[in-house]
């Protein structure tokens, strides 16, 4: 079994209320919520009053992905906002360790994604403070893109980091994640699942959900 976590970034953002409590009626198990600021990733989606304000309509746990530049800069208000989990790039500018212990000493679960051409190893460093590690199988910054099977084996390197260093760490997946390619991304490992098409286009929302995490 997976956790799921639907990207809101494929709702429909005149309606994120009633889209968060769709979510969560349909079983998700966290939201992810895709904050990009144009500079990191070619795209600008969302910030931290938007994650604030649905942190109030919904008791799902908000997964929070700062595609950012400078994560530190901005972290405060992401933790005051009333993200569950922060995650950060070890590709950003900010010092990654610094912003990892700063969400840790602020009760809030930490993570550290990387794109799909960063290599495993640049995590070992982190990995005793980590709550969560994210594998990107896209190149970050839009939905509704392929997966990137080259991938696969990148997750099965981060389990094998994990399972060796830090059992208590979760393995995340974002991009691309379909209720037909997630059999083979959960087989190499990865225990926490990101979608956003597959689940926000699904003709049953409940059961797309179900058939990621089963």
């Amino acid at each position: 079994m997976a956790l799921v976590s639907p990207s809101i970034l494929s709702s429909d953002f005149a309606n994120l209320e009633s889209e968060m409590k769709r979510l969560q009626a349909a079983g998700a198990d966290w939201a992810h919520v895709d904050v990009m600021d144009g500079h990191f990733v070619p795209n600008i989606s969302i910030g931290a009053p938007v994650v604030k304000a649905i942190s109030k309509v919904s008791d799902i746990p908000l997964d929070v992905h700062l595609m950012i530049s400078d994560p530190d800069f901005y972290l405060d208000d992401f933790i005051k906002a009333g993200a569950y989990m922060i995650t950060i790039h070890e590709e950003c500018d900010s010092d990654v360790e610094k912003v990892l212990r700063r969400i840790k000493d602020a009760g809030v679960k930490c993570a550290v994604s990387i794109k799909p051409k960063t290599p495993v190893s640049v995590l070992e460093k982190y990995i005793d403070i980590l709550d969560m590690i994210l594998i990107m199988t896209v190149e970050p910054g839009f939905g509704g893109q392929k997966f990137i099977d080259a991938c696969l084996p990148k997750i099965a390197e981060a389990r094998a980091l994990i399972d060796a260093k830090n059992p208590s760490c979760l393995l995340q997946i974002d991009g691309g994640v379909t209720c037909e390619n997630v059999d083979a991304a959960k087989a190499a490992g990865a225990d926490v699942i990101v979608a956003g098409s597959s689940v926000y286009g699904a003709a049953d929302m409940s059961e797309a959900i179900k058939v990621l995490g089963r």
